[in-house]
């Protein structure tokens, strides 16, 4: 008997804007999960038990996580309100970027590229 090719998911790469990212937080029907890292966004879907509903990182899901990650920080307060331009990170110290950095090259070896972040319209 022949086993039938499958094909892998397909994602296409799209940007997203802080408020189109907000719905994949998990909780959606699909259940995907995405983050944004210095302006490129991850498919962290299988990875939910971290960052879906419940995970130790849920607050990041669906929104620009760059902040708390620099700062190894996972407060609430590290989230920039969707609704305003994307967090420059100006402030960031020289190790907080090179933290940044080692997030950015986890999420990269791990989980798919999805799009990148821009600003809202």
């Amino acid at each position: 008997s022949v086993i039938p090719a499958k094909h892998p998911d397909v994602i296409v790469f799209t940007n997203y804007t802080p408020k189109t990212l907000l719905p994949f937080d998990g909780t959606g029907e699909d259940g995907r999960v995405l983050m944004g890292v210095n302006g490129s966004v991850y498919d962290v879907t299988r990875g939910r038990n971290f960052y879906g509903p419940g995970g130790p990182y849920a607050n990041f899901a669906g929104h620009d996580a760059s902040r708390g990650l620099a700062k190894n920080s996972f407060d609430a307060d590290m989230i920039t309100d969707p609704s305003l331009p994307i967090d420059k990170l100006e402030d960031l110290a020289p190790d907080e970027w090179e933290s940044l950095r080692g997030w950015e090259q986890h999420f990269a070896a791990k989980y798919l590229l999805a799009g990148k972040l821009v600003e809202n319209e």
